[in-house]
């Protein structure tokens, strides 16, 4: 039975518990909330799903519903014991103490190829996991996860949008983004501040862009974003040339918010080359 707001605080005044803000934890307490995730997750029997922050199990629950197999990665010592009770009748659950940003996820997730993760992934470490699973974690074929509402636009952001930056051109190197859904503040426990967003991250068979190196791209790319309404000729003195902006079809009086991914990949590879000759 997926768990109320009522039976959150339950858990934690029985447990002796808090909410650790140094883990960002804000607990689902609404059970519509949770299964609407893993309605929107689209996973069933046989599925392999990873999720990350599992607190006291409102969203395993939910996911082990499905039949899928979930393996719920918690950081919190003192909250494992109790999100193994949480979920000890489902027998299609594993849960893992430790830190998804240190886990060997080749070990973890071998055996298969198509894992989909689904969290409410803490408001701290949100971004930089996201991207670090995009970059070093293939096995993670799909991402449905739930982020403040401004990360999330700025994940799915198209150039010349408000909120397009590094962090868009990077999701889009390496899968599709789209938001698909909102989650108001009201049903966390604690309650936070901002509203949160539902965002699907697919990974693309092969990237965006080939036949570069990706560090290279995403270097050049946070280079022309660290002043975003400047000039990239601006910004980018001493790194491109005038003839490389010409040779890859990039106006010099562009800002960084101008290009998309393939734009950035061009001018990537016109560097890339040139440094290769010298």
């Amino acid at each position: 039975m997926t768990l109320s707001r009522r039976d959150i605080n339950e858990l934690l005044e029985v447990h002796g518990l808090a909410p650790r803000r140094e883990f960002g934890q804000n607990f689902v307490g609404d059970p519509n909330t949770v299964r609407r995730i893993a309605r929107l997750a689209a996973v069933c029997a046989g599925d392999d799903v990873v999720e990350i922050g599992a607190g006291l199990g409102s969203l395993t629950v939910a996911l082990a519903e499905t039949g899928a197999r979930v393996v719920a990665i918690e950081i919190d010592r003192g909250i494992v014991p109790v999100l193994r009770s949480v979920v000890a009748p489902h027998a299609n659950v594993t849960v893992v103490e430790g830190d998804a940003q240190e886990l060997v996820w080749d070990d973890l997730l071998a055996g298969s190829t198509g894992w989909v993760l689904v969290a409410n992934l803490p408001y701290n470490v949100g971004t930089p996991l996201v991207l670090d699973l995009l970059d070093t974690v293939p096995q993670i074929a799909r991402m449905l996860v739930m982020v403040q509402r401004e990360v999330a636009e700025r994940i799915v952001a198209p150039a010349r949008s408000t909120a397009y930056g590094a962090l868009s051109v990077k999701v889009a190197y390496w899968a599709t983004a789209r938001i698909v859904g909102y989650v108001p503040a009201t049903v966390f426990v604690p309650q936070p501040k901002v509203e949160s967003a539902l965002v699907e991250i697919t990974r693309r068979a092969e990237p965006a862009v080939d036949d570069i190196d990706p560090q290279a791209l995403f270097q050049l790319v946070r280079a022309g974003f660290l002043h975003r309404r400047q000039m990239l000729r601006r910004v980018l003195a001493g790194v491109v040339t005038a003839e490389q902006f010409a040779e890859a079809g990039i106006q010099p009086t562009a800002r960084a918010e101008e290009l998309d991914v393939h734009d950035w990949g061009r001018l990537t590879r016109v560097v890339h080359a040139a440094a290769e000759v010298d």
